[in-house]
């Protein structure tokens, strides 16, 4: 049964709060920010509470707050002095802080409250790609670490779908769709489960004025010659996240070309982590891998392209 992490070493505070593990024992030495347990071979153990209080502090810390200064207030008042910072500062760093903030403390409130401080000044995928994609890059290193349990990322994931799934019907009932412009398919591989970056990626698609058909999770290569009854010019798009996994790679390549590439006008294109060890001099010209989008969206959603 998955538990929640309450205990943690000096270096998960390090990777937590990008505070050096030397600073921190500075810090508790001269102003007494930390009043950390000991075990019986005199290693510092934090509890759940002292790493909320040096997250906080980081957050004023970083935002031009003298650690003297911070350790004057009374420590009653600093949560709603971090909450009033992290809501008025342009600094997605600050941001970012304020999203772990909320992870570890499971608030919803301040995750609300800093999305929609950063909505009124930015774009939605100026903000997935600046504060939520690295905030999950990050959150990566840290569960991979155990500095945070899975209970903390399944709460922010879920949190950051939620924008997503709010923004994706903000853009559906906004947009005209050009009927000379391709559909785009969205799936992920048979097992692949991983699908915050191809639910941000329908999102785009969508904002940039384009019909899209999300499919979702772990979708087989031959149940998508179904879709080809709708039209025969699709665009496929998947992100591989674990699947396939190196050895199958080839193969879901080769499946995909005969079940659908070479019945159709079709292509498709790839992300992930998976698609490095593609050797894309082999792919067929309608197979594309991208390591980011600035490129698919100057190939394929740019307007002048349809023009």
């Amino acid at each position: 049964m998955d538990r929640i992490k309450s205990s943690f070493s000096i270096k998960n505070l390090e990777n937590i709060s990008g505070i050096k593990a030397h600073t921190i024992r500075i810090w508790e030495k001269r102003y007494n920010l930390l009043s950390p347990e000991r075990t019986q071979t005199n290693i510092r153990r934090y509890s759940l509470d002292s790493l909320r209080k040096l997250l906080n502090i980081t957050l004023l810390y970083n935002h031009g707050f003298k650690i003297s200064k911070i350790a004057g207030y009374h420590e009653s008042d600093i949560p709603q002095l971090v909450r009033n910072v992290a809501l008025k500062s342009n600094s997605e760093e600050i941001s970012i802080n304020a999203l772990k903030l909320s992870m570890v403390n499971f608030d919803t409130s301040l995750f609300d409250l800093t999305f929609k401080e950063l909505i009124q000044k930015k774009d939605f995928e100026f903000i997935y790609m600046n504060v939520f994609a690295v905030l999950m890059r990050e959150l990566g290193i840290l569960w991979q670490t155990n500095a945070i349990s899975p209970s903390h990322e399944h709460f922010i994931t879920n949190l950051i779908k939620q924008k997503i799934h709010v923004q994706t019907e903000i853009v559906q009932f906004n947009r005209d769709y050009h009927p000379n412009n391709p559909c785009f398919v969205l799936f992920l591989p048979e097992n692949e489960i991983h699908e915050l970056s191809i639910l941000f990626l329908n999102q785009l698609i969508l904002s940039k004025g384009y019909r899209t058909i999300f499919l979702g999770q772990s979708v087989p290569s031959e149940s998508l010659t179904t879709i080809l009854s709708f039209s025969s010019n699709i665009h496929f798009v998947t992100f591989c996240t674990v699947e396939p996994n190196q050895n199958k790679m080839d193969d879901f390549i080769l499946n995909f070309k005969k079940e659908i590439l070479t019945i159709s006008n079709s292509r498709l294109s790839m992300f992930g982590p998976r698609t490095l060890s593609i050797n894309q001099d082999k792919l067929p010209a309608n197979i594309n891998v991208f390591e980011g989008l600035d490129e698919f969206k100057l190939r394929f959603l740019s307007p002048k392209v349809f023009a």
